[in-house]
């Protein structure tokens, strides 16, 4: 759980009387001076003043006044970030994505119709709220556009609200065609790619003969950019069949919808923020993905963690308030990669059938398992949550009993942490602490003391072995089927003052 207000307070006091030791610019403090009395108070007031603005964020985050706060997934992906996004998403004014592209899905049930999100932010819901899509996301525009149709056909108008980077980068139908290539030659290595050409455009973006949205203002310039990619991988792929002058024919006409709804997102975001937008932050994949910090090399192209706020969408990290993580009440995982969790059993069979775990994105059966903790934890360390939303409790329903992996052992030794050697990962064996189940409908909960008491013992134990308050509890599909828990600091009666 987090620290009392009151301590947290003596804590950011001693930053900052470190803070105010070093940061005198035009005058550097000799050995045996101090800070002027009312500069340092000054230094003092400002700094708690940004600790109990983030603890005000995370004790309610309906708060009234600028910020950002992010929402990201703590496990493997799927864990229902969108959902969680749609319902908080009524509070905010801007929600932007920042990593990932078409490669990420995400289901949104409201009053019973169901919407599914690859581009477009799940806060488009929302129809007062703008919805950007950063400079981290790499955008296949037919995608975007057909996407925006689709839910336009379903009553969703998104006329005016959807806006896109810039500095985005694009994936070319040529990207996709590589991506089912390169695939193709790893063979029995292969990664599990949705073969939706991310990968291969975050390439082009490392290498430096990307393209980018706002290339299609200089539509010259953007046709001979492409030109040369497509010679690019041609080089490398002999067996690559594509002709560039079709797809900048392609592009020549996409521009004329593209371009009105182009901007320069930092500005934007940032701007906004300074005249007291609130802003939402929607992750796309999730931690364990994440090219530095998942398990490599079984992992997506970009950083779905905590580090693309300020990568992906231009934001400084002292603008970040709450940092909810989303994790299920078990695992799952699409693709190729260690599960250490994984089931095999009727068990699995029973979580994968009632949790309807098959990907948005590719349709793919999801491997399901039990939940993993020192994974969340190492997910936790990495992304310093404020909050949890444990989703799909409900899925859990039926069993006779359920098990929390709560320690790694290889070759006997207990492991301190998540092994960066896949081997090491593969070889190791989880430890299981295991709770009684329950089979009473949990559909209708609406408070914590309205769940079964095997249910409640199941989410405490969790809390506690995560050291993170949970929030949110999802309790069945619906945005209405959600249980809030309040945060401990909400009993806090003030700030602490200087």
């Amino acid at each position: 759980m987090r620290q009392h207000a009151g301590v947290a307070t003596a804590a950011a006091a001693g930053a900052g009387l470190m803070y105010a030791s070093m940061a005198f610019e035009s005058k550097p403090l000799m050995a045996n001076e101090v800070a002027p009395r009312d500069t340092t108070r000054g230094m003092l007031r400002e700094v708690i003043s940004k600790l109990n603005r983030i603890e005000s964020a995370v004790a309610n985050p309906k708060r009234e006044g600028p910020g950002v706060d992010v929402v990201l997934g703590a496990q493997w992906g799927d864990e229902g970030k969108g959902k969680l996004v749609d319902m908080l998403s009524q509070q905010y004014d801007i929600i932007v994505r920042v990593a990932g592209g078409a490669n990420a899905g995400h289901t949104i049930v409201c009053n019973g119709k169901k919407y599914k999100f690859h581009l477009v932010p799940s806060g488009v819901l929302n129809e007062e709220a703008v919805c950007v899509i950063g400079n981290g996301v790499v955008v296949h525009l037919p995608s975007l556009l057909a996407e925006l149709e689709t839910l336009k056909a379903v009553g969703v108008d998104c006329a005016g609200r959807v806006l896109i980077s810039d500095r985005a980068h694009m994936v070319l139908d040529l990207h996709q065609e590589v991506d089912g290539l390169m695939e193709n030659r790893r063979g029995r290595n292969k990664i599990g790619t949705t073969k939706k050409g991310i990968g291969p455009a975050y390439s082009s973006k490392m290498l430096r003969n990307g393209v980018r949205v706002g290339d299609l203002r200089y539509f010259d310039d953007f046709a001979d950019k492409l030109r040369a990619q497509v010679q690019f991988y041609k080089d490398n792929y002999p067996d690559l069949e594509l002709d560039p002058e079709a797809e900048i024919e392609k592009y020549r006409k996409l521009r004329e919808q593209i371009l009105p709804i182009t901007v320069d997102s930092i500005e934007y975001l940032n701007k906004s923020y300074i005249s007291g937008k609130k802003i939402l932050v929607e992750g796309a994949n999730a931690t364990m993905l994440d090219i530095d910090f998942g398990t490599y090399p079984y992992v997506t192209s970009s950083n779905p963690s905590i580090g693309s706020i300020c990568t992906g969408g231009g934001i400084s990290p002292n603008r970040i308030n709450g940092i909810i993580g989303i994790v299920k009440a078990y695992c799952t995982r699409v693709g190729e990669g260690p599960f250490p969790t994984e089931l095999f059993d009727t068990v699995g069979h029973h979580l994968g059938s009632v949790g309807a775990e098959f990907g948005t994105t590719t349709g793919r059966p999801r491997r399901c398992g039990w939940l993993d903790i020192p994974q969340m934890k190492y997910s936790n360390l990495v992304n310093g949550f404020t909050d949890l939303n444990l989703t799909k409790l409900d899925v859990l329903t039926g069993l006779a009993e359920v098990k929390i992996g709560v320690a790694y052992w290889h070759k006997g030794v207990k492991l301190s942490g998540m092994p960066s050697n896949l081997q090491v990962l593969e070889e190791s064996t989880v430890q299981y602490e295991t709770l009684p189940g329950w089979s009473e409908d949990i559909s209708k909960c609406r408070t914590f003391d309205e769940l079964p008491e095997n249910a409640q013992k199941f989410v405490l134990r969790v809390e506690a072995l995560l050291g993170t308050h949970i929030k949110w509890i999802g309790v069945g599909q619906d945005r209405t089927d959600v249980i809030e828990r309040a945060h401990p600091l909400q009993k806090v009666a003030a700030p602490v003052a200087v």
